[in-house]
């Protein structure tokens, strides 16, 4: 992923968070075999967020969908959650913000995480800012009421 597309998604991103008045946001952007691209952080925004927003990023991509959605899948299967942590080194964080990066093909060549304030709020600003990229979040669309979700 080129250096300049990780920097859209998240300047996009933190620029998504302030327009609908999130907390500070971090936001770590991976390219599709895990690695760091971008990583920027808000002034306030707490000292676990990078790792936070990492983890999510990682289970969406280890997993090839949004952690949104890897939360609802998971909620009835504990077991298989703690053995995915286990298999990642603990960088497995199963919680809406973590944003699959996908060609028009659908093919992912990347995640965003973000963490900072309600999981649906930090997913919010995720899909905002993978679509000011011109490429495709998974999920396409936030949770519907994700304005309403607190901390």
């Amino acid at each position: 992923m080129p250096l300049a597309t990780a920097e859209c998604i998240a300047d996009a991103t933190l620029a998504a968070g302030r327009a609908a008045g999130l907390l500070p946001l971090t936001v770590v952007v991976l390219d599709a075999g895990g690695h760091v691209v971008v990583l920027k952080r808000e002034d306030g925004s707490g000292i676990l967020r990078a790792e936070i927003a990492q983890g999510k990023a990682h289970g969406a991509l280890g997993m090839g969908i949004g952690s949104r959605i890897i939360r609802d899948r998971l909620k009835e299967r504990p077991a298989f959650q703690a053995a995915i942590a286990a298999a990642s080194d603990g960088r497995f964080i199963p919680v809406p913000g973590g944003v699959l990066l996908c060609r028009a093909d659908g093919a992912a060549i990347g995640a965003v995480g973000v963490s900072g304030d309600a999981s649906d709020k930090d997913e919010y600003a995720a899909i905002a800012g993978v679509r000011a990229a011109g490429l495709t979040p998974h999920p396409e669309h936030p949770v519907e009421g994700w304005q309403d979700a607190s901390l």
